[in-house]
Formats: C-alpha cells, structure tokens, sequence
C-alpha cells in the first residue's frame, strides 16, 4: 500500500552571511491515509521547517535550498510546477499554522476570509453557497452565533476562537492530510484539551491523516498513531506510540520524557530539565548532534553520526547505545508494569559505563 506522504532524504538549509546552514538534514518517514503522525522535539529542531517545505513556503531560492523527495499520493511536490502545487496547497493538503492571529487577516472579516478560502479552489462556487457552507464549518468547530461571529474581525476573537476559525478555514475543501503546527500553543489546558478533541472527531468523520507538530509529549500521547523525535534536524527516534511510551530507547526521548511536569512529584522537588542547549546549526558536531548532553556518550558518539539501529518493523533508533537504553528501560519497568520507572520517576540514575 502506497502511503500517503512519503518523505524521502528532506534537506533544507537557509543561506547566510557565512553560507548554508542546514535544518533539516536526511529526514525520511510515511505517512498513512487517515493516521496520525505526532512529530516532537524542542524549538529549533525542524519540526516546522520539514512541514514548511511539503507545503513548499519556505523562501525561494537562493534564500533556501530543499533537496529530497516529498511524495504525495507518489508524487514528488518538489518537483510540481506552481500552478498545480496550488490546485493542492490548501484543498488536498491543508496547514494550520502556530500563531492564529497571525495568520488571519486583521483587515478582513472572518467571513470573508472563509469564504475566500473555499472559491479559490471551487470556482463553480456561488457567494451564498460558499458562504452557507463557511458558517456551517464555523458551527461545526464549535463557534457560537456563527453568522454574528462571521461579521466580526480576528482581534474580536479569543486565542482559542480565532484558533477554531483556522481549523475551520483549513477543513472547508475537506483535505486528505491536515498539517498543525502547534495548534495548542498558548491556549490553557481545557481549551488545549477541546481543540484536540475536536481534531481527532473531525479526522473520525473524515478520514483525514494529520501531522501534529509539537514539543509537547503529553499532547502528541493521546492523538498519534506513530511519534518521530527530531532533534537539530535529525531523526532521533520513530515509533508507535505504545511503543515508544513503553520502551523509549534514544537518551534524548528520555529526557524529553523526564521533562514532563508530573503531580505527584514531591513538594520542593525540582523539575527536571535535559542539560545544556541544542547546537547552533553552523556549528553541528561531527558525530551525534545529542551527544554534547547525553549521559550516555561515548567516545565513537562525538566521532561518528549513528546509522539506524531497527528494534521492531515499526521502531527505529539513531544512537550507539540504544540497545542499552532499551535494556535500561525494560529493567526499570518490570517492577511497575507498563510504567516506565526510569523515564517518569525523576531520578538522577547514571547509567551504566559503555564500551567505547
């Protein structure tokens, strides 16, 4: 079966005052019709650059440079001229982007930016009828009084209204595969937990698949069929998300593991925190781009970039040690199930010396 998207060696960099710097550098994944892709990682690990270039909004060369293949339906879309790329861009494939009150108009009504949306890809369309259908998709997304509503500007919306209205706006041409870029990002936790909700029924209904970018694992946890960890534009970790929750096997997922507030953590406890901070991108390590902040280094870490170690048909890692990460997390969890003691329980546990 033919996925629908396939990702093939994505690089991208951006040229600067001392050349190209790279962001995302060798990616590759699928993804299936009516699945859900979660990709994490921390700011700056190229999350939203990789989902910038399937969409192909990335500046035009020489500001840019995307080399790779992007197969949609097993067509390369680096490679569609620009006409047809639009006949895709916003009906087939749609994007919700990070900041709603950005990415709205300011100077134009929500009506009529929802309108727009669906004439430019249906011509045939009447006024009324695109206009019938937009207030429908406003209801839908759960915007009260949407013909009132309607009438008014972006400013006159909540962050989490205005992040209902480009749901809404994305959803109108019914796209095969939604991208959303951070769709929760400065909204508060109940708001959070409705928007999610209200992308996994939308999906439900229509069979769409989704890419959920985020650097959140407690979001991507509920609605992802399949995780990959990112980290300075690289592939750390991909996997189910039953897999990758039960047996995280990169030390970098284990810290963004570890990172998560948990409740019952005692009162006065700090938080934990991954040390250091993510490379410049014009000063990549030559080996592991991780492993100036991993406790598990070793020597042939900062010499050599890890090649793909296969754990399952459905579980890859990049790391020299991931066997013994595994092993790691296996002996942690056997005491509590499926808990992952060595992730969750916060200790400061060093592990074990490896072999250089």
């Amino acid at each position: 079966m033919t996925p629908l998207l396939s990702i093939r060696d994505l690089r991208v960099a951006f040229k600067t005052d001392d050349g190209y710097v790279t962001a995302v550098d060798g990616l590759d994944y699928d993804l299936a019709a009516g699945e859900t892709l979660g990709i994490v990682g921390e700011s700056g690990s190229g999350k939203s650059v990789t989902n910038l270039a399937v969409m192909r909004l990335l500046p035009t060369p020489p500001a840019s440079r995307t080399q790779g293949r992007i197969l949609f339906h097993g067509e390369d879309l680096l490679t569609l001229p620009t006409g047809e790329l639009r006949r895709i861009r916003g009906r087939r494939i749609a994007m919700i982007f990070q900041d709603p009150m950005t990415s709205l108009n300011p100077f134009l009504r929500i009506g009529t930016q929802l309108v727009e949306m669906l004439r430019v890809h249906n011509a045939k369309l009447s006024r009324k009828d695109a206009t019938a259908r937009a207030l429908a998709m406003l209801e839908r997304v759960g915007i009260p009084a949407a013909a009132t509503r309607s009438r008014q500007y972006p400013h006159e919306f909540s962050g989490g209204m205005r992040q209902r209205v480009m749901i809404a706006m994305m959803l109108l041409n019914d796209p095969e595969l939604l991208i959303a870029d951070e769709p929760t990002t400065a909204l508060d936790v109940t708001i959070q937990a409705q928007i999610l909700d209200l992308l996994r029924d939308l999906q439900a209904e229509r069979e769409m698949a989704i890419t959920l970018i985020t650097h959140d694992l407690g979001v991507v946890a509920g609605m992802a069929n399949h995780i990959l960890v990112m980290y300075s534009g690289k592939v750390m970790e991909e996997a189910s998300a039953s897999e990758l929750f039960a047996t995280p096997s990169h030390p970098y997922t284990i810290g963004l593991m570890r990172s998560i507030p948990r409740p019952d953590l005692p009162e006065g406890k700090r938080l934990f925190s991954i040390p250091g901070r993510p490379p410049d991108l014009d000063q990549r390590p030559v080996g592991c781009p991780f492993a100036p902040r991993c406790d598990w280094a070793r020597d042939v870490c900062h010499r050599e970039h890890p090649g793909e170690t296969r754990l399952s048909p459905t579980h890859r890692v990049f790391c020299w040690a991931a066997e013994d990460v595994r092993a790691a997390v296996a002996a942690g969890t056997a005491s509590e199930g499926a808990r992952p003691a060595f992730v969750l329980e916060g200790t400061q546990a060093t592990p074990p010396p490896l072999a250089s």
